[in-house]
């Protein structure tokens, strides 16, 4: 039986807040339908550390905490931008939930005590195809370029993340990857797979000139 979870609230974010960070489009959209997809997998599950990376706006931490109802579950976040960090509090505030944003770097400062630990790990990363230089600025800046500029193939960033999720996931973890054709999903398939991981594509969508994808990739 599917579960329709409604899309979270996002009124109370203005103009000014989206000259900071990345307003929701499609490729935030189609990360919820992935996790609408898998809803009661992911609650008979009973996930425990459920984390986002790069939450911007708030909309898909909220969401899946919204999915997994009240529990003992505990949702965090991180991104580069201190002023994403404040939206996505703002958010979870409109939205009558508990999120506990952080500002950091991907996972630097929790990779060693997550290790084995993370039950769902969200990822809609700056996936954008661009040069190293204009890649490092908007990481520098910490604003909303980091949002979409990932470098060679737009992977530079999202590469990162994948070589250390063999150790993050969970015996049950599942990571939910949004990615665009010029990403190569085909080749991050085969990649997972070598990792000993399953990985499986459970969504695909024209936007525009983009054609989006999510990826599941899992212990199991």
């Amino acid at each position: 039986m599917s579960i329709s979870i409604p899309t979270p609230h996002i009124a109370h974010l203005t103009e000014e807040d989206y000259e900071h960070v990345y307003e929701p489009a499609e490729d935030s959209f189609i990360l919820l339908d992935a996790l609408e997809i898998d809803a009661q997998i992911i609650r008979d599950d009973k996930p425990i550390i459920c984390l986002e990376i790069g939450s911007g706006s708030g909309i898909a931490s909220t969401f899946l905490t919204q999915l997994i109802g009240p529990g003992s579950s505990l949702v965090l976040s991180t991104d580069i931008n201190r002023y994403a960090c404040k939206v996505t509090l703002r958010t979870a505030q409109a939205n009558n939930i508990t999120l506990n944003p952080i500002s950091c770097h991907l996972l630097n400062p929790l990779t060693n005590r997550l290790k084995g630990k993370i039950d769902i790990l969200l990822f809609n990363p700056p996936y954008v195809p661009t040069d190293s230089t204009e890649l490092q600025d908007t990481q520098e800046l910490r604003d909303i370029g980091g949002s979409w500029a990932g470098g060679n193939n737009g992977m530079i960033i999202t590469d990162v993340i994948l070589d250390q999720l063999p150790d993050l996931l969970s015996s049950n973890g599942k990571m939910y990857l949004v990615t665009i054709v010029q990403n190569k999903p085909l080749e991050i398939i085969n990649k997972m797979q070598l990792k000993g991981l399953i990985c499986k594509e459970m969504i695909k969508r024209r936007a525009g000139r983009e054609l989006l994808s999510v990826l599941r990739i899992s212990r199991k």
